[in-house]
């Protein structure tokens, strides 16, 4: 009745008067305390989540109550519309602020006045089933979207409790009490739970949840451990240096859990059309209304798909990331798995993504009264603080063969060339052909063969110099990953239809490797910068392209891609620019990534079908059939439902993946 709404109105803004008083209230006795804005996000969560429970609790007894008032007893009007009001007010709340604050005309809105129009027509019961779905799909959608949060963050292995030395005596406390500078005990079997430096001790340790290596590390006095790596063997006291939210692990956390929170384009194309159709739906029921009478008009406004496309386009989202993480995939950016379905062309940088991270020196070339371990020396002081593959191999060999590294004065890298230091009044020269050309350092006719038949045979060189001179060649050969064949039959299987190196290497080894592939083409010599130019130029023949790479030579083009992908180990720029890691290294997971972004794709369809054709068979029901409020209402319930349904089912593999392991 109109007098009801009006008490309704009435009510609500005394509501938004009591609560404004009480929020100022609530922040003096915030700044007061000076809480903290991780504890005060904390409690406000728990707090909505509680009330959420609420909301639908009471929603069920006044659903109850208007029935009883509806068909039984009407003077119970004094509790059923109190109890009614109370879980309407959220609804109401967000149709204000899209009304009066951003100014628009959405679902919302449309819906907060159809239920006026329900409760005008004495039709209590319909009015409080709208609400109680209202409120059982907010209830819904927020407890998906936590255990989603959920499942990517127990990735990682995180004990409750810790032992902790104080004064000589092994103390357990829960692990959210541990402070920077205390010293952690952890035994053989235990996860470390912090980030720090090993003070005593040595340990086993596998870090491959971290890095993606499988194979463990000796850790000593003084080396770094990580929170989530495991203690295989040995026992160690580790000073803490950052626990909590701030260790590498929580970080990583954060970043899949930001993952979940975006739309994807089938939702935002729902919601667009959803919203323009919003004011049409308006205009048309004020048309209708005197010819089909308000129940009939109240079920044409109902078959508005907003609501639905909302809830179920993050879900089904959300679980497909889940399933992405519990397979070892980190999805940084949740879009970067709907685009993935739309590559038709995946571009690898060679060395380090295609070949196994670190090559090995094969042999040394020496000129005029050199040695190899002066070669090797000189080489390895250059190249000690890169983190290349290159460097590494050379660092390594330097180290077998126990050669000391004289110290350096300074350095000047040039990216995809190679780098000049000094020392002892030299300046030594370390790098590709390339390099030594732009820097007009003379090849001899000698040198030359030996590049000649190192192109032939695929090796990388990396040229010494000294004070403008050649010393030295040292020549590097690399394997392929063992899983890269099966990969590109696997991702030719997917539809995708051209597969590219990309490589700053010559273009004898390149040619050789993309041959022995069976890649479409390859791309040799290329700068950084070029990378870039190599996506943008396929972008324009309409390709949709995908780079996975792994060094800093990579990032341009990762940046300019539809997708980039990267690998657990690789440089933190290329890591930092990725929308997707690969956290165990293995490239396979690329064709698991393309099934799962299909079926994603899939349910997001199908989900938007299903709405869709609900929003048609209301829409029909009000024009033809004349079904009643109560009937539009049900409809929509169980066309939730099965999308709820069909949205949990990349949880239930997570669940029988667990099962399994």
């Amino acid at each position: 009745m109109i007098l009801e709404i009006g008490i309704l109105v009435t009510a609500y803004m005394g509501v938004k008067f009591s609560e404004k008083s009480a929020q100022r209230k609530k922040l003096l006795v915030v700044k007061r305390k000076k809480s903290p804005q991780k504890k005060l996000r904390k409690v406000v969560a728990n707090d909505v989540e509680k009330q959420n429970k609420r909301n639908i609790k009471i929603s069920v007894i006044s659903m109850g109550l208007a029935a009883i008032r509806q068909f039984i007893y009407p003077p119970l009007a004094l509790l059923s519309l109190p109890l009614y009001f109370y879980t309407a007010i959220p609804y109401i709340k967000r149709a204000e602020k899209v009304l009066v604050e951003e100014r628009k005309l959405n679902v919302d809105v449309l819906f907060v006045f159809a239920d006026m129009m329900v409760i005008a027509i004495n039709q209590y019961f319909a009015a409080a089933f709208s609400i109680w779905l209202f409120n059982q799909s907010k209830y819904i959608t927020a407890k998906i979207k936590k255990q989603s949060e959920e499942v990517l963050v127990n990735i990682f292995q995180k004990p409750s409790k810790v032992w902790i030395l104080q004064d000589s005596i092994e103390v357990e406390m829960p692990l959210e009490q541990v402070k920077m500078n205390d010293i952690l005990v952890v035994n053989t079997g235990e996860v470390i739970s912090v980030d720090g430096t090993i003070i005593d001790g040595m340990a086993t340790i596998d870090q491959q949840v971290l890095t993606g290596e499988s194979q463990p590390v000796e850790k000593d006095i003084g080396d770094q451990v990580f929170a989530s790596t495991f203690v295989i063997a040995g026992r160690i006291h580790v000073k803490v240096e950052q626990s909590g939210e701030k260790t590498t692990i929580a970080k990583i956390g954060q970043i899949l859990k930001s993952s979940t929170d975006f739309k994807s384009s089938v939702q935002l194309k729902g919601e667009q059309w959803a919203n323009k159709a919003s004011v049409p739906i308006l205009a048309l029921s004020g048309l209708l209304w005197p010819i089909l009478g308000t129940a009939n008009t109240v079920v044409f406004i109902y078959s508005h798909i907003g609501h639905r496309i909302r809830i179920l386009a993050p879900l089904g989202t959300l679980n497909h990331i889940s399933l992405a993480a519990h397979k070892g995939v980190m999805i940084k950016d949740g879009r970067a798995l709907e685009t993935l379905m739309q590559v038709d062309t995946i571009l690898f940088d060679k060395t380090g993504t295609l070949t196994n991270e670190q090559p090995e020196v094969r042999q040394i070339f020496v000129c005029d009264n050199y040695k190899e371990e002066e070669i090797l020396s000189y080489a390895a002081a250059a190249e000690r603080k890169l983190t290349h593959p290159i460097a590494k191999a050379i660092l390594a060999k330097a180290e077998e063969a126990n050669i000391s590294l004289p110290p350096i004065e300074d350095s000047k890298y040039d990216v995809g060339y190679g780098i000049t230091v000094r020392f002892d009044d030299k300046i030594i020269q370390v790098g590709s052909l390339r390099f030594m050309t732009k820097e007009s350092i003379i090849i001899s006719k000698e040198l030359e063969a030996v590049v000649a038949d190192s192109q032939t045979t695929g090796n990388s060189l990396v040229f010494v110099a000294v004070n403008h001179q050649v010393i030295g060649i040292i020549e590097l050969q690399s394997s392929v990953r063992t899983e890269v064949k099966q990969m590109i039959s696997g991702l030719r299987q997917r539809g995708i239809k051209h597969i590219a190196i990309v490589s700053g290497d010559h273009k004898q080894p390149t040619q050789k490797l993309a041959e022995e592939l069976g890649m479409d083409s390859y791309f040799a010599e290329v700068m950084p910068q070029n990378k870039a130019q190599i996506v943008e130029q396929l972008q324009k023949e309409g390709k949709s392209v995908c780079f996975v790479g792994d060094g800093i030579n990579d990032a341009i083009a990762m940046k300019k891609a539809n997708v980039s992908i990267s690998l657990s180990g690789a440089s933190s720029i290329a890591i930092d620019v990725a929308n997707i890691v690969l956290m165990d290294g293995n490239l396979s997971h690329l064709c698991e990534l393309i099934d799962i972004s299909k079926k994603l794709n899939s349910y997001l369809q199908q989900s938007l079908g299903l709405v869709m054709s609900s929003g048609a068979f209301n829409m029909v029901s009000a024009l033809l059939l004349h079904f009643g409020v109560m009937i539009t209402l049900i409809v929509n319930a169980g066309i939730l439902g099965i999308g709820v349904i069909n949205a949990m089912i990349p949880l239930q593999k997570i669940n029988k993946l667990s099962e399994i392991k």
